[in-house]
């Protein structure tokens, strides 16, 4: 009796020093997203008619993380082109009041797959739906928050003590596709463009070292399929997720892409290169949890912040003559302009979300709303070299392409002609980035990172 009595004390010792051991809990939900068929998808201009089937199911994912102190974060990952404020605003208001989370404690993420869905307003100038497909639309986007809402929920309900690791990867399928050319910058190949191969992995372990998530990212369009394709599907980040959950039964991969708005995979144009860059991003993911990883240590912080990019100057004249043109996409948008200048409000700045989360000194994740072209990273990287940086872009409102000051004095599509689609009045101020970059310092700030030699 003696014996067994100090073999049950000896183990109850053990799993309450584990237990105490655990700097962090963890939680998984994830949520089936795919819509019902026909449907619109999103992200080429050239399509012509509706989804018909589908290459693979569309998932929401989400991780949640709590320390010892309280500290909360859930990192929400969505095979999707990209949520409209709407939809994040209202989840961030149900998480809130249904599970106290801040707004700087949600990170929503889309992979911007061109193989999925049409989401509420998002690039809503691209489309010109009837009746019944509006109201088809309408429905799965207010099912779909509600899903994001549940997801959020179940990952936050599911929590166990966990340990976290990070390390790096590399992918090199990701080219730059901003092309000088004799009229400007096209889209097409430029070998010698900056680019960011870079494979961020944030591993999540029980105590027992069983891995339970896999958060990875990568720098690249989701555009392995053009707009001649129509299945649904995830495109290289979703066969990428697939891989790495068929290679570690009962893990949970999530994918977040990263500033990728002036890359594109190459080559690209079948499933079967899909699948091939798919595998390439999960060797490296593989590589990366076969190698030295890092410990990462509590706690959690966060920070949010919203700033105002301005547009270029502009007049209803502009969109008077685009409305009297040839271009049915300019036309739409001259409508939007127009009735905008109508109610006395024309549109002269766009609200933009930045935000930061800092696991201990080991991880920290900067979340830039937008389409975000690859130099946000790079500078970010530099400014912030002590830090193990992961520079996401498509967080939290997808709204339209952020260039940089390079990218917009260049010119392209990045810059000036995807504006149209988005809704927007035009190309940004010259003060895109830096306006940028002062919420990057401030939200960086809260989080306890020192301010960057170059901004003191």
């Amino acid at each position: 009796m003696k014996r067994a009595l100090l073999t049950v004390g000896l183990a109850m010792l053990i799993l309450g020093g584990s237990l105490m051991g655990a700097e962090f809990k963890a939680g998984l939900g994830r949520a089936l997203i795919t819509p019902p068929l026909p449907f619109w998808l999103s992200g080429y201009a050239s399509r012509t008619n509706p989804a018909s089937g589908k290459l693979q199911d569309l998932w929401a994912k989400a991780l949640a993380l709590e320390d010892r102190r309280g500290g909360r974060v859930v990192i929400v990952t969505t095979d999707l082109i990209g949520l409209p404020r709407q939809v994040s605003d209202e989840v961030a208001a149900q998480v809130q009041k249904n599970h106290g989370l801040l707004r700087s404690q949600l990170v929503l993420n889309s992979s911007h797959t061109h193989s999925g869905p049409v989401v509420g307003s998002n690039l809503s100038v691209m489309f010109d739906l009837n009746d019944e497909e509006r109201r088809g639309s309408e429905e799965y986007t207010s099912k779909l928050t509600g899903a994001l809402i549940r997801v959020v929920g179940v990952a936050l309900n599911d929590m166990a003590p966990a340990r976290l690791s990070a390390g790096h990867g590399m992918a090199d399928f990701a080219m730059n596709r901003r092309e000088p050319a004799a009229q400007g910058v096209r889209i097409g190949l430029n070998r010698s463009g900056p680019v960011d191969h870079d494979v961020p992995v944030l591993t999540v372990t029980t105590m027992e070292g069983k891995l339970r998530a896999v958060l990875f990212g990568y720098a690249c369009h989701n555009t392995t399929l053009g707009g001649d394709r129509y299945l649904v599907n995830g495109d290289y980040a979703g066969f990428a997720q697939l891989d790495v959950e068929s290679k570690h039964p009962g893990a949970t991969a999530l994918f977040f892409i990263l500033c990728g708005g002036d890359q594109n995979p190459q080559p690209r144009g079948t499933p079967e290169l899909a699948m091939q860059h798919g595998k390439s991003l999960a060797d490296a993911v593989e590589r990366s949890l076969d190698g030295e990883l890092r410990p990462v240590r509590a706690p959690i912080r966060t920070a949010w912040s919203m700033t105002n990019l301005e547009f270029a100057p502009h007049n209803r004249q502009t969109f008077e003559a685009d409305l009297n043109g040839k271009d049915r996409f300019r036309q739409r948008r001259a409508k939007l302009m127009l009735a905008a200048y109508d109610r006395g409000k024309p549109i002269t700045r766009l609200a933009y979300p930045v935000q930061a989360v800092r696991l201990g000194h080991e991880w920290t994740l900067l979340a830039l709303g937008g389409e975000v072209v690859v130099d946000y990273a790079l500078r970010a990287k530099k400014e912030y070299a002590a830090e193990n940086m992961v520079v996401a872009g498509y967080c939290n409102d997808v709204m339209c392409y952020i260039p940089s000051l390079r990218v917009l004095k260049e010119g392209g599509y990045e810059s000036v002609d995807s504006m149209i689609y988005y809704g927007c009045p035009g190309p940004f101020a010259d003060t895109v980035e830096e306006r940028v970059f002062s919420a990057v310092h401030r939200v960086m700030k809260r989080v306890g990172v020192k301010a960057p030699q170059a901004s003191r």
